[in-house]
């Protein structure tokens, strides 16, 4: 008879967009109830997570933490390994990482081998995670800077000013209009006009 009688299942997803459907079903398909499971919807670069930290807390030597893949546990190398360490040698609960039947820690205890083989390819994975992340944050800057070189402006794109902009700031600057009549007739709140009027005089 298995010693673990509370099982878990925690549930990552990179964003609020993203479903998380198909991880729910996988944890109901094996026998979690839909209270047992967490979620979180953020980013897997580190483990400050509600749910996580929640279902971390309840964790002990009767318990056993189910995840679909081991990116969905995080995508960090050394924060994944530390996290395991926590809680299969601080909490002494087991893992099972689904997609992964090598990386099952229920009876390590029992099996030298199966926990050495578990240890390296636990490793082997959480390398491939991190490794991947900085794969994508690399992929992303050499878009980022292949668009720029396009020409491509990644700020805030600045509002075209009226036709009438540029005669009226030479007449407030001949003192022949207000500012405010002249924020008026460009349709621009007067903090506007000054901060545009002054970058052209400046560049005047």
């Amino acid at each position: 008879m298995s010693n673990y009688t509370k099982e878990y299942g925690y549930i990552r997803v990179s964003s609020k967009t993203q479903n998380e459907d198909r991880q729910i079903r996988t944890m109901k398909r094996i026998g979690i109830p839909r209270n047992r499971i967490y979620i979180d919807k953020v980013s897997g670069k580190n483990f400050n997570r509600q749910e996580y930290k929640k279902i971390v807390e309840k964790l002990d030597e009767k318990s056993v933490l189910y995840i679909d893949s081991i990116d969905r546990l995080g995508r960090n190398y050394e924060e994944i390994l530390n996290q395991w360490r926590i809680i299969t040698k601080i909490k002494k609960a087991a893992i099972v990482v689904l997609d992964m039947p090598l990386l099952d820690t229920r009876n390590q205890n029992k099996d030298l081998l199966g926990t050495f083989i578990a240890d390296l390819v636990l490793q082997i994975l959480s390398y491939v995670a991190e490794s991947e992340r900085i794969k994508i944050r690399e992929r992303q800057r050499q878009g980022i800077d292949a668009a720029m070189a396009r020409g491509v402006s990644f700020g805030r794109k600045k509002k075209e000013v009226p036709d009438n902009f540029y005669p009226l700031v030479q007449l407030w600057k001949k003192k022949k209009v207000t500012i405010r009549q002249a924020a008026e007739l460009c349709n621009m709140p007067r903090s506007t006009f000054y901060a545009k009027a002054m970058e052209v005089i400046s560049a005047g």
